[in-house]
Protein backbone atom coordinates (compact mmCIF):
# COMPACT_ATOMS: atom_id res chain seq x y z
CA UNK A 1 0.00 0.00 0.00
CA UNK A 2 1.05 3.58 -0.57
CA UNK A 3 2.49 5.65 2.22
CA UNK A 4 -0.06 7.90 3.92
CA UNK A 5 0.73 11.57 3.99
CA UNK A 6 -0.04 13.84 6.93
CA UNK A 7 -3.05 16.14 6.79
CA UNK A 8 -2.34 19.83 6.75
CA UNK A 9 -4.06 23.17 7.07
CA UNK A 10 -4.76 23.42 3.34
CA UNK A 11 -7.46 20.75 3.56
CA UNK A 12 -5.44 17.82 2.23
CA UNK A 13 -6.56 14.53 3.71
CA UNK A 14 -4.34 11.54 4.54
CA UNK A 15 -6.31 9.10 2.42
CA UNK A 16 -4.89 6.62 -0.01
CA UNK A 17 -4.89 2.88 0.40
CA UNK A 18 -3.66 2.10 -3.11
CA UNK A 19 -0.63 2.94 -5.23
CA UNK A 20 -2.53 5.50 -7.27
CA UNK A 21 -0.98 8.95 -7.55
CA UNK A 22 -3.87 10.58 -5.74
CA UNK A 23 -4.58 13.00 -2.95
CA UNK A 24 -7.93 13.95 -1.43
CA UNK A 25 -8.73 17.53 -0.52
CA UNK A 26 -11.52 19.07 1.51
CA UNK A 27 -13.27 21.92 -0.25
CA UNK A 28 -15.35 24.46 1.66
CA UNK A 29 -16.41 24.25 5.29
CA UNK A 30 -17.31 20.88 6.76
CA UNK A 31 -20.93 20.32 7.80
CA UNK A 32 -22.23 22.70 5.14
CA UNK A 33 -24.08 22.07 1.90
CA UNK A 34 -20.99 23.16 -0.05
CA UNK A 35 -18.53 20.78 1.60
CA UNK A 36 -16.82 18.38 -0.83
CA UNK A 37 -14.02 15.82 -0.75
CA UNK A 38 -12.33 15.99 -4.16
CA UNK A 39 -9.65 13.68 -5.49
CA UNK A 40 -6.69 15.11 -7.41
CA UNK A 41 -3.72 13.60 -9.16
CA UNK A 42 -0.34 14.59 -7.78
CA UNK A 43 -0.01 17.16 -10.58
CA UNK A 44 -3.22 18.87 -9.40
CA UNK A 45 -5.55 17.52 -12.08
CA UNK A 46 -9.04 16.69 -10.81
CA UNK A 47 -9.62 12.95 -10.50
CA UNK A 48 -13.07 11.36 -10.36
CA UNK A 49 -13.33 8.68 -7.69
CA UNK A 50 -16.19 7.13 -9.67
CA UNK A 51 -14.73 7.26 -13.18
CA UNK A 52 -10.93 7.45 -12.86
CA UNK A 53 -10.16 4.94 -10.10
CA UNK A 54 -9.74 1.47 -11.67
CA UNK A 55 -12.19 -1.22 -10.59
CA UNK A 56 -9.49 -3.86 -10.23
CA UNK A 57 -6.40 -3.62 -8.06
CA UNK A 58 -2.99 -4.08 -9.69
CA UNK A 59 -1.11 -4.51 -6.43
CA UNK A 60 -3.44 -7.19 -4.96
CA UNK A 61 -4.29 -9.91 -7.53
CA UNK A 62 -8.00 -10.72 -7.62
CA UNK A 63 -8.98 -7.76 -5.45
CA UNK A 64 -11.22 -4.83 -6.37
CA UNK A 65 -10.98 -1.19 -5.33
CA UNK A 66 -13.48 -0.06 -2.70
CA UNK A 67 -14.19 3.64 -2.21
CA UNK A 68 -15.33 4.47 1.31
CA UNK A 69 -18.09 7.05 1.53
CA UNK A 70 -19.33 6.48 5.09
CA UNK A 71 -16.84 5.18 7.69
CA UNK A 72 -17.90 2.54 10.18
CA UNK A 73 -19.13 3.99 13.50
CA UNK A 74 -20.36 7.21 11.87
CA UNK A 75 -23.73 8.44 10.63
CA UNK A 76 -23.25 11.37 8.23
CA UNK A 77 -24.64 10.30 4.87
CA UNK A 78 -21.73 11.01 2.54
CA UNK A 79 -21.99 9.90 -1.09
CA UNK A 80 -20.36 10.42 -4.45
CA UNK A 81 -22.04 13.33 -6.24
CA UNK A 82 -22.65 11.53 -9.53
CA UNK A 83 -24.25 14.60 -11.12
CA UNK A 84 -21.34 17.01 -10.43
CA UNK A 85 -18.20 17.54 -12.51
CA UNK A 86 -15.34 15.56 -10.99
CA UNK A 87 -17.88 13.54 -8.96
CA UNK A 88 -16.60 14.59 -5.50
CA UNK A 89 -17.99 13.19 -2.27
CA UNK A 90 -20.61 15.33 -0.55
CA UNK A 91 -22.99 14.98 2.37
CA UNK A 92 -26.45 14.18 1.06
CA UNK A 93 -29.19 16.70 1.70
CA UNK A 94 -32.96 16.80 1.65
CA UNK A 95 -34.88 20.06 1.45
CA UNK A 96 -31.71 21.99 2.23
CA UNK A 97 -30.82 19.99 5.35
CA UNK A 98 -27.78 17.72 5.63
CA UNK A 99 -28.71 14.09 6.09
CA UNK A 100 -27.58 11.68 8.79
CA UNK A 101 -28.79 8.19 9.65
CA UNK A 102 -31.37 8.76 12.36
CA UNK A 103 -31.03 5.09 13.27
CA UNK A 104 -27.51 5.79 14.54
CA UNK A 105 -23.98 4.90 13.51
CA UNK A 106 -23.49 2.47 10.65
CA UNK A 107 -21.97 -0.91 11.53
CA UNK A 108 -19.53 -1.28 8.63
CA UNK A 109 -17.51 0.79 6.20
CA UNK A 110 -19.95 1.74 3.45
CA UNK A 111 -19.21 2.92 -0.05
CA UNK A 112 -19.07 1.76 -3.64
CA UNK A 113 -17.07 0.20 -6.43
CA UNK A 114 -15.65 2.65 -9.00
CA UNK A 115 -16.54 2.21 -12.65
CA UNK A 116 -19.85 0.49 -11.90
CA UNK A 117 -23.39 1.71 -12.48
CA UNK A 118 -26.77 0.24 -11.60
CA UNK A 119 -28.70 0.91 -14.80
CA UNK A 120 -32.37 1.83 -14.13
CA UNK A 121 -33.33 0.25 -17.46
CA UNK A 122 -31.75 -3.14 -16.65
CA UNK A 123 -33.80 -5.75 -14.78
CA UNK A 124 -31.69 -8.58 -13.42
CA UNK A 125 -32.96 -11.99 -14.63
CA UNK A 126 -33.50 -13.12 -11.02
CA UNK A 127 -35.62 -10.04 -10.30
CA UNK A 128 -38.13 -10.35 -13.13
CA UNK A 129 -40.95 -11.07 -10.70
CA UNK A 130 -40.20 -7.84 -8.82
CA UNK A 131 -39.62 -6.02 -12.13
CA UNK A 132 -37.15 -3.53 -10.63
CA UNK A 133 -34.23 -1.86 -12.40
CA UNK A 134 -31.06 -0.36 -10.91
CA UNK A 135 -30.94 2.72 -8.70
CA UNK A 136 -28.82 4.94 -11.02
CA UNK A 137 -25.79 4.88 -8.69
CA UNK A 138 -22.46 3.09 -8.44
CA UNK A 139 -22.66 -0.41 -6.92
CA UNK A 140 -22.90 -0.25 -3.11
CA UNK A 141 -20.33 -2.03 -0.94
CA UNK A 142 -20.26 -3.05 2.74
CA UNK A 143 -16.70 -3.59 4.02
CA UNK A 144 -16.66 -5.68 7.22
CA UNK A 145 -13.00 -5.49 8.29
CA UNK A 146 -11.57 -4.26 11.58
CA UNK A 147 -10.14 -1.02 10.21
CA UNK A 148 -12.27 2.13 10.18
CA UNK A 149 -11.78 3.68 6.74
CA UNK A 150 -11.78 7.41 6.01
CA UNK A 151 -14.15 9.30 3.72
CA UNK A 152 -12.81 8.89 0.18
CA UNK A 153 -10.23 6.25 1.09
CA UNK A 154 -9.51 3.66 -1.60
CA UNK A 155 -8.83 0.11 -0.38
CA UNK A 156 -8.18 -3.22 -2.12
CA UNK A 157 -10.90 -5.69 -1.04
CA UNK A 158 -11.98 -9.31 -1.45
CA UNK A 159 -15.56 -9.91 -2.67
CA UNK A 160 -17.49 -12.33 -0.44
CA UNK A 161 -21.14 -12.10 -1.44
CA UNK A 162 -24.09 -9.83 -2.17
CA UNK A 163 -27.54 -8.92 -0.82
CA UNK A 164 -30.31 -7.44 -2.97
CA UNK A 165 -32.35 -4.74 -1.28
CA UNK A 166 -35.45 -3.37 -3.00
CA UNK A 167 -35.49 0.35 -2.23
CA UNK A 168 -38.37 2.54 -3.43
CA UNK A 169 -39.00 0.26 -6.40
CA UNK A 170 -35.32 -0.04 -7.38
CA UNK A 171 -32.77 -2.84 -7.09
CA UNK A 172 -30.08 -1.70 -4.67
CA UNK A 173 -27.41 -4.39 -4.46
CA UNK A 174 -25.11 -4.48 -1.41
CA UNK A 175 -21.82 -6.29 -2.04
CA UNK A 176 -20.13 -7.69 1.08
CA UNK A 177 -16.32 -7.42 1.05
CA UNK A 178 -13.34 -7.45 3.38
CA UNK A 179 -10.18 -5.39 3.17
CA UNK A 180 -7.51 -7.59 1.58
CA UNK A 181 -5.08 -6.50 4.33
CA UNK A 182 -7.46 -7.34 7.19
CA UNK A 183 -6.34 -10.04 9.65
CA UNK A 184 -9.55 -11.97 8.91
CA UNK A 185 -9.12 -11.83 5.12
CA UNK A 186 -7.18 -15.13 4.74
CA UNK A 187 -10.07 -16.99 6.40
CA UNK A 188 -12.85 -15.36 4.37
CA UNK A 189 -13.19 -16.45 0.74
CA UNK A 190 -16.95 -16.82 0.30
CA UNK A 191 -20.17 -15.82 2.00
CA UNK A 192 -20.49 -18.98 4.14
CA UNK A 193 -17.07 -18.23 5.65
CA UNK A 194 -18.47 -15.02 7.12
CA UNK A 195 -21.12 -16.89 9.12
CA UNK A 196 -18.54 -19.45 10.19
CA UNK A 197 -15.89 -17.06 11.46
CA UNK A 198 -17.87 -13.85 12.11
CA UNK A 199 -21.34 -14.98 13.20
CA UNK A 200 -24.18 -12.46 13.12
CA UNK A 201 -22.33 -10.01 10.85
CA UNK A 202 -24.54 -10.81 7.85
CA UNK A 203 -27.70 -10.78 9.97
CA UNK A 204 -26.75 -7.38 11.35
CA UNK A 205 -26.08 -5.99 7.85
CA UNK A 206 -29.48 -7.13 6.59
CA UNK A 207 -31.29 -5.81 9.66
CA UNK A 208 -29.48 -2.47 9.38
CA UNK A 209 -30.77 -2.02 5.85
CA UNK A 210 -34.21 -3.34 6.77
CA UNK A 211 -34.75 -0.85 9.56
CA UNK A 212 -32.64 2.27 8.95
CA UNK A 213 -35.49 4.25 7.40
CA UNK A 214 -37.99 3.49 10.15
CA UNK A 215 -36.88 6.51 12.29
CA UNK A 216 -37.78 8.68 9.26
CA UNK A 217 -41.35 7.39 9.44
CA UNK A 218 -40.96 4.96 6.53
CA UNK A 219 -41.77 1.24 6.49
CA UNK A 220 -39.06 -1.43 6.69
CA UNK A 221 -37.14 -2.13 3.49
CA UNK A 222 -37.63 -5.42 1.67
CA UNK A 223 -35.23 -7.71 -0.17
CA UNK A 224 -35.13 -9.84 -3.28
CA UNK A 225 -33.85 -13.41 -3.64
CA UNK A 226 -35.70 -14.57 -0.50
CA UNK A 227 -33.51 -12.20 1.56
CA UNK A 228 -30.50 -14.45 0.97
CA UNK A 229 -26.89 -13.35 0.79
CA UNK A 230 -25.65 -14.80 -2.49
CA UNK A 231 -22.13 -16.19 -2.80
CA UNK A 232 -18.95 -14.61 -4.15
CA UNK A 233 -19.41 -15.99 -7.67
CA UNK A 234 -22.91 -14.51 -7.87
CA UNK A 235 -21.62 -11.22 -6.48
CA UNK A 236 -18.86 -11.05 -9.09
CA UNK A 237 -21.48 -11.51 -11.82
CA UNK A 238 -23.34 -8.48 -10.41
CA UNK A 239 -20.08 -6.53 -10.38
CA UNK A 240 -19.42 -7.51 -14.00
CA UNK A 241 -22.92 -6.52 -15.08
CA UNK A 242 -22.66 -3.12 -13.44
CA UNK A 243 -19.15 -2.55 -14.82
CA UNK A 244 -20.46 -3.30 -18.33
CA UNK A 245 -23.36 -0.91 -17.69
CA UNK A 246 -20.86 1.79 -16.68
CA UNK A 247 -18.95 1.23 -19.93
CA UNK A 248 -22.18 1.68 -21.90
CA UNK A 249 -22.93 4.84 -19.94
CA UNK A 250 -19.51 6.29 -20.70
CA UNK A 251 -19.76 5.69 -24.45
CA UNK A 252 -23.44 6.68 -24.65
CA UNK A 253 -24.64 9.80 -26.35
CA UNK A 254 -25.11 13.01 -24.39
CA UNK A 255 -28.85 12.49 -24.41
CA UNK A 256 -28.46 9.30 -22.39
CA UNK A 257 -26.25 11.04 -19.85
CA UNK A 258 -28.78 13.84 -19.45
CA UNK A 259 -31.60 11.31 -19.14
CA UNK A 260 -29.99 9.88 -16.02
CA UNK A 261 -28.66 13.23 -14.71
CA UNK A 262 -25.07 12.00 -14.43
CA UNK A 263 -21.69 13.63 -14.98
CA UNK A 264 -19.55 11.55 -17.35
CA UNK A 265 -16.33 13.00 -18.78
CA UNK A 266 -15.77 12.47 -22.49
CA UNK A 267 -12.07 11.61 -22.15
CA UNK A 268 -12.92 8.18 -20.70
CA UNK A 269 -14.20 6.71 -23.94
CA UNK A 270 -10.81 5.24 -24.89
CA UNK A 271 -9.90 3.90 -21.43
CA UNK A 272 -12.68 1.64 -20.21
CA UNK A 273 -10.88 -1.18 -18.40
Amino acid sequence: MAAISKSSSNGRLPRSGSKMDMTLNELNEKDTLDYRVQAHRDDGEVLSLWHDVPLTSEEVPGALHFICEIPRCSRKKYEIATDEAGTPIKQDEKKGKLREFKKGDILFNYGCFPRTWEDPDFIHPDLREEGVGGDNDPLDVCEIGLRICEVGEVRAVKVLGVLCMIDDGEADWKVVVIDAADPWAPLLNDIEDVDTHLPNILHNIREWFRTYKIPDGKPPNVFGLQERFMNASYAMNVVSETHDAWKELVISKNGEKLKHNLSVPDNLKHNLS
